[in-house]
């Protein structure tokens, strides 16, 4: 674990809202501090250094840092949770990862075979991607940034990142660590994410062999190494050694995208880009160190809804497939032989599928092997264990009074929802089933809505790109009220919650939030009433709300009282009242369905982050799911929505990126 030292005199004692309680580390541009919050959520808190706060560059270089950050979804890496870049002691505070660096594990304990080289690699593999899906390149990824978790890897340290521009590469000076530099890092060429592939095959070499695959005496040796040496990867395992060989190419064109190495990883055909089914499926593979797997080639995780790494049966050893090779070998059910995919990815790099004369490697576990006659062998031998087996149940059967031809006599039993709590989490549930049964609301315009079986609006939408993230097939939705939402996850009625659920201290385990609304007031659009101080003397509706009493607390007005908020809309439609007071969101929602013209004075009386509800302890799906909300945001998805279902209110929502809450 890292070595926490005292706090120093001159050190602060609290930045934002964390009180500090030691030293992490110390680099150029600033000092790390650990701390933690009211909510007992730990923080690594970097603290740009005294003498750079006046100094416009390195604050520019600060942001920038920030910025990289919080572009990329959480998948495998720490998430910002808090900062301040325009006070008197600019800070960022980043999720604290409480483990050690691969460095410091290779050095210490020797290099890492079998299982755990094979999560590490997926778990950089995944966060590598989630960074190029926010078109950030690393630019320094190296052991000492990978930090290893009790919930697997993680890649941190932005310092250096930049945000791809639009022509898809940064043109820079050569800037890294050099043992773990691309050749064109070197050489001051552009550089893109296929920069950062190549710092990740140098990062899964050393972690393989214990050493720098690029070490020397001096840096002139470390980088004439790096641009003639070849590295030997031949210790790995396949699919590994095709896919570090590749990673290590010389010439950046002939290496694979970070989409395609984690599709190769998990045994999926790599002909489209990674989705976030399989970046979630990713990070569940990389978090989970006790379940052995094997891997299998059975097509897009997200379209079958299932796992492309499930238990092994037989042992831990992954099961492998036909080797792959050439320098362009990436994809999961072929080879891409001397030239490489089409990309997608900025800056030409990405997910391409394979050319029209590849030849397909047969897949052993799906396809038989060998010669006919040996194949027809098999089958033979199969089909007479089963018949051995057949008949064995029977007698077993028959010899405790039951009839075999009894079973078709028997109506088929009706298919059940499978509860939450026969396994466990709702993440092993949908990875075995592809099921997911999710909570909403069906009595909130623009929210969540009811029509029949059907469901609509924000939350169902939110709703449904989570099921999707987590690899479900089938999404089943059922009304919740608001009494009966926790009880609901406990006893496993439903595996997920999405409705208006505001975090409180209760027993339900928090994932988000995915939203944060405001409780506020809303008035006709030209009523003349711009501000909180102009409802004075006014009518606003009353119905059974906290807000009414927000609204009462900070300027004199006169309720009416109403039974909900639906007859609320009438009154102020027919001019009965001048405002109605509630959440924003629910606001805009019953706003956006009329014709008239809406407006949401922006007061923010409070926060209410809605998130969604998991059962409690499932840590797993909990980090899951804040990965797939950190997409929705980082993909602009989020406001898309937003603009889909309020559209039509003139309301200023929360756009940014909320602080996740801790999964515990």
């Amino acid at each position: 674990m890292p070595q926490i030292s005292p706090l120093m005199a001159g050190d602060p004692t609290h930045l934002g809202s964390f009180r500090l309680s030691g030293r992490v580390g110390e680099g150029g541009q600033g000092i790390v501090y650990l701390g933690v919050n009211d909510e007992g959520e730990r923080a690594a808190i970097k603290l740009l250094h005294v003498k750079f706060t006046g100094d416009t560059i390195a604050r520019s270089r600060f942001a920038r840092e920030l910025k990289a950050a919080q572009r990329v979804a959480s998948f495998c890496t720490a998430r910002v949770i808090e900062a301040d870049l325009d006070g008197d002691t600019p800070y960022i505070a980043s999720e604290y990862i409480d483990g050690r660096s691969l460095r410091d594990i290779v050095d210490t304990d020797g290099p890492l075979t079998g299982t755990a080289l094979d999560r590490l690699a997926i778990g950089t593999a995944t966060a590598l991607t989630a960074i190029h899906h926010a078109h950030i390149v690393h630019r320094d990824f190296k052991p000492d940034n990978v930090l290893i978790a009790a919930d697997g890897p993680r890649v941190v340290d932005f310092g250096i990142a930049r945000i791809i521009d639009s022509t898809g590469t940064i043109t820079s000076r050569a800037i890294g660590t050099p043992a773990y530099m691309a050749p064109e890092q070197i050489a001051g060429d552009d550089i893109g994410p296929y920069t950062d592939v190549f710092s990740w095959g140098a990062t899964i070499a050393f972690a393989a062999t214990g050493k720098a695959v690029f070490e020397g005496k001096s840096i002139a040796t470390v980088l004439n190494r790096i641009l003639n040496h070849e590295v030997d990867v031949g210790m790995m395992p396949e699919p590994l050694r095709s896919v570090v060989g590749s990673a290590l190419a010389k010439a950046a064109v002939e290496r694979p995208s970070a989409d395609q190495i984690l599709l190769r990883l998990l045994g999926q055909s790599t002909g489209v880009g990674a989705s976030t089914a399989v970046l979630t499926r990713g990070v569940q593979v990389a978090s989970d160190d006790t379940t052995p797997f094997m891997r299998v080639s059975a097509g897009s995780i997200t379209d079958r809804g299932s796992a492309s790494l499930v238990p092994s049966q037989t042992g831990p050893a992954a099961q492998e497939e036909a080797p792959v090779s050439g320098p362009g070998a990436v994809t999961g059910q072929g080879a891409v032989t001397g030239q490489r995919a089409v990309s997608m990815m900025p800056g030409g790099h990405g997910g391409g599928s394979a050319p029209p004369d590849a030849r397909r490697a047969p897949n052993p576990a799906t396809e038989p092997s060998g010669p006919p006659r040996r194949r027809r062998a098999k089958v033979w031998i199969a089909f007479g264990t089963a018949l051995v087996l057949v008949a064995a149940a029977a007698l077993a059967l028959a010899l405790n009074g039951w009839s075999p031809l009894a079973f078709q006599e028997e109506p088929e039993p009706e298919p059940t929802q499978e509860p939450t709590r026969s396994f466990a989490s709702v993440a092993d549930k949908v990875a075995q089933t592809g099921k997911i049964v999710i909570g909403v609301k069906g009595d909130l315009p623009g929210i969540g809505l009811q029509d029949g079986d059907d469901f609509q609006g924000f939350d169902i939408e939110i709703a449904k790109r989570i099921a999707a993230g987590l690899g479900a097939t089938e999404t089943q939705f059922v009304r919740v009220s608001r009494d009966d939402r926790s009880l609901g996850l406990a006893e496993g009625r439903m595996d997920l919650v999405v409705a208006t659920f505001a975090v409180d201290k209760g027993p339900t385990e928090f994932a988000g939030p995915y939203y944060v609304a405001h409780r506020d007031v809303m008035v006709l659009a030209g009523s003349g009433i711009d501000a909180l101080e102009d409802l004075e003397n006014k009518r606003i509706c009353a119905p059974n709300s906290p807000t009414v009493g927000d609204v009462q607390d900070r300027v004199k007005v006169k309720p009416v009282p109403a039974a909900d908020m639906a007859i609320c809309m009438d009154k102020l439609r027919s001019g009965e009242v001048d405002a109605i007071p509630g959440e924003d969101l629910i606001l805009a929602g019953f706003a956006n369905r009329e014709n008239h013209r809406y407006k949401i004075l922006g007061a923010k009386l409070s926060n209410e982050r809605y998130a969604v509800g998991v059962r409690n302890g499932d840590a797993k799906t909990c980090k899951a799911v804040n990965g797939i909300i950190a997409d929705l945001y980082s993909s602009g998805q989020l406001k898309q929505l937003i603009a889909k279902y309020f559209g039509k209110v003139d309301f200023k929502p929360e756009l940014e990126q909320p602080a996740m809450e801790t999964c515990r």
